[in-house]
């Protein structure tokens, strides 16, 4: 009998998420699984696992073997860098920081063109990757939340070739597009929690400008609630 994989909850939203058919790089993808999820369904043509590192390569080469999979070409790389455009239609970068993920899609100015899909998700620093995001024309097509070993993370689905545009903080801090995810009211709440947080801290420095910024983190605490309370 076929072994299958099964995969984690931040895994198998964005093995959802992705869509059927596709030809996929697999960025970062350290034991493979999702690839080999996605082709042991025959959810896709093909995967590019790709890694910076030698060693989670070979645990995702050992993933693909252990569950018989194939289809999966496993290249070592930086990001994107070994990647062509027309190999693949749908991208994943997903379990690691905000700026680690800016810093791939700097690198990889062909996931603009508009033709391919994104899926992005970041362990921290969601806010400064959505500003980029924006600020460089992606448009955020769906945003969806997956709870996972005590963490609530958000991924977002975008795709490039829109027009520039510069979200607020509160679009930046809280999604663009999570209004009828189920999860988002408490996704609300952990970033007011964040902020309130914040500006305690900030109530007891003695910097010049800290009262300031404490007042201007909890406004936006407060606005954060009021969008909260209209769910």
């Amino acid at each position: 009998m076929e072994r299958r994989l099964q995969l984690q909850p931040r895994l198998q939203l964005l093995a959802d998420m992705v869509p059927e058919g596709c030809r996929l790089a697999d960025v970062g993808t350290d034991h493979g699984y999702l690839p080999v999820y996605l082709l042991q369904r025959r959810r896709i043509r093909g995967a590019v696992a790709a890694d910076i590192g030698a060693e989670p390569l070979a645990h995702a080469r050992r993933t693909a073997e252990a569950y018989g999979v194939e289809g999966i070409d496993f290249r070592l790389c930086d990001g994107l860098r070994g990647i062509a455009p027309d190999e693949v239609d749908t991208v994943v970068i997903a379990g690691m920081g905000g700026e680690t993920i800016i810093a791939i899609l700097e690198g990889a100015a062909w996931t603009k063109d508009g033709a391919h899909t994104l899926l992005l998700q970041p362990m921290t620093k969601a806010a400064d990757l959505r500003y980029w995001l924006a600020v460089k024309g992606y448009s955020f097509t769906e945003e969806r939340l997956v709870w996972d070993k005590s963490y609530l993370y958000p991924v977002l689905r975008v795709t490039g070739g829109g027009t520039p545009q510069a979200l607020t903080e509160r679009q930046a801090l809280t999604g663009v597009a999570l209004d009828n995810d189920p999860l988002y009211r408490e996704y609300l709440t952990q970033q007011a929690d964040k902020l309130r947080r914040t500006a305690e801290g900030l109530r007891r420095s003695a910097k010049p400008d800290a009262q300031q910024r404490a007042g201007a983190a909890e406004a936006l605490a407060r606005e954060i609630e009021e969008k909260r309370d209209t769910l």
